[in-house]
């Protein structure tokens, strides 16, 4: 009586020349086409071939930045290891957006290469860093040769883990920082130029460190995040002057300093269609995120004008962190699954399609 082990071994041999079917969504064109008797025996070991097409997967570049918790952060109740396992485990995403607080020990080659090892061992890929703490201008018109040498051994530093990290995106702010008092006061909301001479370094440093982010195949720039950097005429200039191919932006939606405060979202709309050809990174917003509409059209429109950088979701909730965080990644998702079964990005699309 013919038992299982039998029936495979005639299912796979007993039909002559009959070749193993492997699926045809997983089958490349060398695994379709068929195989050539051989003639003479082989000289050399032949080549393993890959079983699996895995240009038939689409991209899901979906992540969320670690500042989305950073109330559990202060509480000693999330790092950056716990973050890994939660971007790969509960989100089931393959890519980990850093900002600077979660990256505790950033002079310690031994925590760099924990945190490398930790990447590797997750699968993860580093869409962007937003590296807190390392502008390029301290004090508007007042920064001294001391002040400079510091900032730039800080942000030499992030570009070593850039390198090390395979980081897509490095956000380094222009600044000044937000702050001061009288005449020296910088306020998240400055419709000012930058002084010429801050102005001129800044375009100089950029410059420099574009180019060693481009030799080693990432991006630096700067984020509507601060001071002068909110307003966009300021930003256009900067990149203007900049002209690299290693610069380019990251925008906060809903940052942009607007005049009116009754037209500010409408407002802040135009000039990302403005901004869209430079933009190589995103910080988006709960409230972008739960707006179904909103949200389709701004990533429609990012994709229109060829982004190719993930999309992260950043809460500031403060409370709720998981929650909040995994609906908003599961919004952008939604768009991104969308468009990978050729859709417009809805999130209810018509039935039949």
């Amino acid at each position: 009586m013919s038992n299982r082990r039998d029936f495979i071994r005639k299912s796979l041999v007993g039909a002559g020349a009959a070749a193993v079917v492997v699926p045809g969504a997983l089958m490349n064109e060398a695994q379709a086409a068929p195989l050539a008797t051989p003639t003479s025996a082989p000289t050399q070991t032949p080549q393993v071939r890959e079983l699996v097409n895995r240009n038939a997967f689409k991209r899901i570049p979906v992540s969320c930045l670690s500042y989305s918790f950073n109330a559990l952060v202060r509480e000693g109740m999330m790092d950056i290891f716990h973050y890994f396992e939660t971007c790969r485990y509960r989100f089931n995403i393959d890519a980990a957006d850093l900002w600077s607080g979660m990256i505790t020990s950033p002079n310690d080659d031994d925590y760099i290469n924990k945190v490398h090892r930790a990447l590797q061992e997750r699968d993860l890929v580093v869409p962007g860093i937003a590296a807190d703490g390392a502008h390029l201008i301290s004090a508007p018109g007042r920064d001294t040769p001391e002040d400079r040498a510091r900032l730039r051994g800080i942000q030499d530093r992030y570009m070593e883990m850039c390198k090390k990290w395979g980081v897509g995106f490095l956000r380094l702010d222009a600044g000044p920082m937000p702050g001061g008092t009288g005449a020296n006061a910088v306020t998240n909301n400055m419709t000012s130029e930058w002084a010429p001479a801050d102005f001129d370094y800044l375009v100089r440093r950029y410059r420099e460190l574009a180019q060693v982010a481009y030799d080693h195949g990432f991006v630096i720039g700067n984020e509507n995040h601060m001071g002068h950097s909110k307003w966009w005429p300021n930003m256009e200039k900067l990149i203007q002057a900049v002209d690299h191919p290693g610069f380019g932006i990251c925008v906060h939606f809903g940052g942009w300093t607007t005049q009116n405060p009754d037209t500010r979202v409408a407002d802040n709309d135009a000039i990302d269609a403005l901004a869209a050809r430079w933009i190589c990174h995103t910080h988006m917003v709960w409230e972008l995120c739960h707006d179904v509409t909103r949200l389709t059209a701004k990533m429609n429109m990012l994709r229109n004008a060829g982004y190719k950088g993930y999309y992260n979701a950043e809460c500031h909730a403060g409370q709720n962190e998981y929650n909040i965080t995994e609906v908003m990644i599961g919004m952008i998702r939604s768009v991104v699954n969308n468009w990978n079964n050729g859709g417009t990005g809805e999130l209810f699309p018509p039935r039949g399609r």
